[in-house]
């Protein structure tokens, strides 16, 4: 009789330390699961918030120069660009339609344009805050003569409210550019330089007519 206690007894206890252990398995398993399935959501947050910051930098409205429009080319040979453009301060990156570009959206800081002449190409969303001010673009790319080059250097260089600048993206060998109006010329003879100059450096297209050309950037 005691004998039947004693293994009914021992039984009992290894059963409850069958289920102690079964239980302390389970919890294990539920920790382990309830750690996974913490950093699955922590991640997807992450990953969420990183998705919405990437998705409204991408759609951004300052990535476009809010342009819309396009040139029509006048019996002078200038072309103007008939539509709008953007004038918003934007602190990225900007495409424009045209290169250069004659305006649109462009950054808070204008380049020198008091007659500087600039040997590397410029950023275009300094440079047409330039234009804003009344100023004269004056640029070139790989297929100018140098010597072309050199004088349209001069030129620039006496003329208040006009800058200067490679551009290699640009389709002609010379251009010129102010606010919503560019034109092609021939070489640094052209009498059309002259023309430009005198009709658009602080020409009424000007948005900021009287705004300072110096004091902004120099590279």
């Amino acid at each position: 009789m005691g004998s039947a206690k004693k293994n009914t007894s021992a039984a009992r206890k290894a059963r409850i330390e069958e289920m102690r252990r079964a239980e302390q398995s389970r919890d294990r398993r539920n920790r382990i699961l309830t750690i996974t399935a913490s950093a699955v959501v922590v991640g997807a947050l992450v990953a969420g918030t990183v998705f919405l910051v990437q998705s409204q930098s991408d759609d951004d409205p300052s990535a476009d120069a809010k342009t819309s429009g396009s040139f029509v080319t006048g019996s002078d040979g200038v072309k103007t660009w008939k539509g709008t453009l953007g004038r918003t301060h934007v602190t990225k990156a900007v495409t424009y339609p045209m290169e250069p570009p004659v305006g649109g959206d462009h950054n808070q800081a204008w380049m020198n344009c008091n007659g500087d002449v600039y040997t590397k190409a410029l950023d275009n969303v300094n440079a047409v805050h330039s234009l804003e001010h009344g100023a004269v673009w004056v640029t070139y790319n790989s297929k100018a003569p140098k010597a072309d080059v050199d004088a349209l250097a001069a030129k620039v260089k006496k003329t208040p409210y006009t800058l200067m600048s490679p551009d290699d993206k640009q389709a002609d060998p010379i251009m010129l550019t102010a606010w919503g109006h560019q034109r092609t010329v021939s070489g640094a003879s052209d009498p059309n330089i002259d023309k430009f100059f005198e009709k658009y450096v602080q020409g009424e297209q000007t948005p900021e007519p009287g705004a300072a050309c110096t004091g902004g950037l120099s590279k």
